[in-house]
């Protein structure tokens, strides 16, 4: 999740680029870290021992307090301790420094990862439990079963959200600038079912032609959305290996209509998570975002006292997946069995649906998504969108998962590096570019 759930990045381009190159080598300190492992209570040797789980997140994942207090109940013996980094890059940096340990044992019980840098995860999978289980294995989308799944059919992870995109919009901004305001006709303005990226540039420039504002609020989210269309971004399936992204012409396309989007005014130029992002929403500085259903959550919470926003059932390009996290249990835990039976029910239908209602975090769980909670759902707070149906739509025109080996986190962010700069007006693009060519490259001779 997001990001929630997507890329959630540092807010220096040269800080950005150093951390890429030592995470690819995947050697880091494990200085001021201690471990996270739930410690056995005196006395637990029995079933019904008092022990306590600890499971690690990051953003919001909708895991309340009562929710976890429901475990409890449900387990008298079992007390959920919630650990929450306030990013994904951070829970991401913590699970990297655990392999150093060689063994994992810096990890909590439970321990969720985002799908962008699960990849780097399932190349240490003998650190963690095999979470195969006739009972739960079909409960979600096939395609997010298949992510946290190895070459040996190992299942890693238990699927907790998607993020299937929609446009976000503030509809006060269309109304100001001349352009339609209500959901179905903002869908159709962006071409429907047939809708096109580049419809969707075109319609900015008609926008801040009119407007002061921008059209979108920076890159981060612009180039996650389009490259998650690529069945593969990066890296060869077949190899595993990194592909020329020199040659990369599809990427390379994606560049450029971004790039050019940025030369036209259409970019706010602010970078996702930062203190100038968030109060952009109080700025009328965008007019739209990409926006998977667990984006809704930060957008209303940095909205504050702002009215307008909306959601419309399209999406450029077709469907798209943006985030999507999985639990998994660390084989160095104390109580891996009991770990196992707390993912297995943070991730049933029931936990999904109150996660969704609460969060925004639409369900990877095929009971929970068809639910009356879930398609009955509407956000009051984006003009009482029927966010359930909408988001539900989007989920059923995604056609499957892009391949994702471990260098798709570095090399992704490599090339967002790359558009940060441009962005922020201290490269051009053609520079800006190359710089990210001549980095990831090293990546292709380490291979």
């Amino acid at each position: 999740m997001p990001t929630k759930h997507g890329p959630v990045r540092s807010r220096t381009v040269a800080p950005r680029r150093a951390a890429a190159a030592a995470l690819a080598a995947i050697v880091l300190p494990l200085t001021g870290c201690g471990s996270l492992l739930g410690e056995e209570a005196a006395g637990s040797d029995g079933d019904d021992a008092p022990i306590t789980l600890t499971v690690s997140t990051f953003n919001d994942f909708g895991y309340t307090d009562e929710l976890l207090a429901r475990y409890t109940e449900e387990h008298p013996n079992v007390t959920v301790e919630h650990i929450v980094a306030p990013t994904s890059d951070e829970a991401r940096l913590q699970m990297l420094k655990a392999f150093t340990t060689g063994d994992g044992s810096e990890l909590a019980d439970v321990v969720a990862a985002e799908v962008d840098w699960l990849p780097e995860l399932m190349e240490h999978s003998e650190l963690f439990e095999d979470l195969t289980d006739p009972e739960v294995t079909k409960r979600w989308v096939d395609w997010k079963v298949a992510q946290a799944t190895t070459t040996d059919g190992k299942l890693l992870g238990y699927g907790t959200d998607i993020g299937p995109e929609a446009i976000c919009y503030r509809a006060d901004l269309f109304e100001a600038a001349g352009l339609p305001t209500g959901r179905d006709e903002v869908a159709q303005l962006l071409g429907g079912k047939g809708a096109t990226w580049d419809r969707y540039f075109e319609v900015g420039r008609q926008f801040t032609a009119q407007s002061d504002a921008a059209w979108f609020d920076g890159t981060t989210g612009m180039f996650q959305g389009m490259v998650n269309q690529l069945p593969a971004a990066f890296e060869d399936p077949a190899t595993q290996k990194p592909t020329d992204l020199a040659t990369n012409s599809e990427v390379r396309a994606i560049y450029d209509q971004i790039t050019s989007g940025i030369n036209d005014g259409l970019s706010a130029g602010l970078e996702q998570w930062t203190p100038q992002w968030t109060a952009g929403f109080q700025q009328n500085a965008f007019a739209t975002m990409l926006c998977p259903g667990w984006m809704m959550g930060p957008i209303e919470s940095y909205s504050q006292g702002v009215k307008g926003w909306d959601v419309a059932n399209v999406f450029p390009g077709g469907g798209g997946n943006w985030g999507g996290s999985f639990l998994t249990v660390p084989s160095a835990g104390l109580h891996t069995e009991e770990a196992k039976e707390l993912a297995a029910w943070l991730t049933a239908p029931e936990q999904q649906t109150e996660a969704f209602t609460t969060a925004g975090a639409f369900p990877s769980q095929l009971e929970a998504q068809g639910s009356e909670a879930v398609q009955g759902y509407v956000n009051p707070f984006f003009n009482n969108a029927p966010v359930g149906t909408i988001f539900t739509a989007r989920a059923q025109s995604i056609d499957g998962a892009p391949h994702k080996g471990q260098y798709y986190f570095a090399i992704r962010d490599e090339v967002n590096n790359a558009l940060a700069a441009v962005d922020a007006g201290t490269n051009s693009p053609e520079i800006a570019w190359n710089q990210a060519v001549q980095t990831v490259s090293g990546f292709r001779i380490k291979e």
